[in-house]
């Protein structure tokens, strides 16, 4: 697998990421373990989760396949802190609860350090020197190497590199991550100009529209899929409207020119984006994984490529 630079940092990550949402939860530990080996053999890298996946579970099952069927050098493991759904409030950036959320991270994970430390969420009740001054704790402490943000905007992304620069002549935020896909373009809008001006990369979740890329939902809407799911149909519906019908068949009339699948297709689209170093998909079976990593080869033609740009230009503000 190619393997990216983030950002301006020393960390090098392969460019398909196996993101853990489902973990613990829609698949289970012997399923995570055969996509964990499986990605590691076709030399992926990046794992990512979070303290809030499945309460923790995600973390946990990461942490006991790892030294497990795999060994900790092998995976460069990223985590996020910031959500606070048990809290009086949604998310909390304070030095206590980043601190506390990170060694609770590290017990679960049975590691020393996280590669990558994600801020998940923007926190405007906590000064932003606070919740800085926890990171260079976080790193000078060794548990964390990298950080990075999660879902914020691109003047969150620009503040945290301001006040970083001002205090130390350095930012500490070598990524941010954010929804892009061909049926989420919002990023380039802020995110992706404010990632590059300030040396960060992107690392793009959900690439296949929430699985509606691949095609699955053409013709309704599949029982075995995450639309069919009571705890995820709210998540998939919104991309199952006429604008992303149309962009899908575009989708598919560039899959059926190249031989290649729909999936293979909108991947490949969004992980060679310019200023993105890695594509973050959350399969849940081993075989969603296998179609995943068969692309790995797959480049697009220009025109191809602006075609997909044309079909899914978002519409003006």
């Amino acid at each position: 697998m190619e393997q990216r630079q983030v950002g301006g940092s020393g960390l090098w990550v392969g460019r398909t990421a196996l993101g853990t949402m489902t973990w613990g939860k829609d698949t289970s530990e012997e399923e995570a373990g055969d996509q964990l080996t499986a990605f590691v053999d076709a030399g992926g890298t990046l794992v990512d989760t979070a303290d809030i996946y499945g309460n923790g579970q995600s973390e946990r099952i990461v942490g006991r396949l790892v030294n497990g069927v795999i060994r900790r050098d092998d995976v460069i493991i990223a985590t996020k802190a910031g959500h606070t759904p048990e809290g009086y409030r949604p998310g909390d950036l304070s030095r206590r609860h980043l601190l506390g959320a990170l060694d609770a991270s590290l017990r679960r994970l049975r590691c020393d350090h996280v590669d990558l430390w994600q801020l998940h969420l923007y926190d405007p009740r906590t000064p932003v020197e606070e919740t800085l001054a926890a990171v260079d704790t976080a790193i000078a402490s060794g548990r964390v190497r990298y950080v990075g943000v999660g879902d914020v905007a691109a003047w969150h992304l620009a503040k945290y590199a301001t006040w970083q620069r001002a205090a130390t002549g350095r930012s500490p935020v070598v990524s941010a991550g954010t929804e892009y896909s061909l049926l989420n373009r919002a990023a380039e809008r802020d995110l992706l100009p404010a990632a590059a001006d300030l040396g960060a990369s992107v690392i793009a979740w959900s690439p296949l529209g929430r699985g509606v890329l691949s095609a699955k939902y053409r013709t309704g809407v599949p029982g075995d899929s995450r639309a069919a799911l009571p705890h995820m149909a709210s998540y998939v519906e919104p991309y199952l409207r006429d604008r992303s019908r149309r962009i899908v068949e575009s989708v598919c009339t560039a899959a059926e020119g190249l031989g290649v699948s729909p999936l293979a297709v909108a991947l490949s689209w969004a992980r060679d984006r310019q200023g993105v170093a890695a594509a973050a998909v959350g399969p849940r079976t081993a075989a969603q994984l296998e179609e995943v990593l068969a692309t790995e080869g797959i480049e697009l033609p220009r025109e191809i490529r602006d075609a997909l740009n044309d079909a899914s230009t978002p519409p003006t503000r």
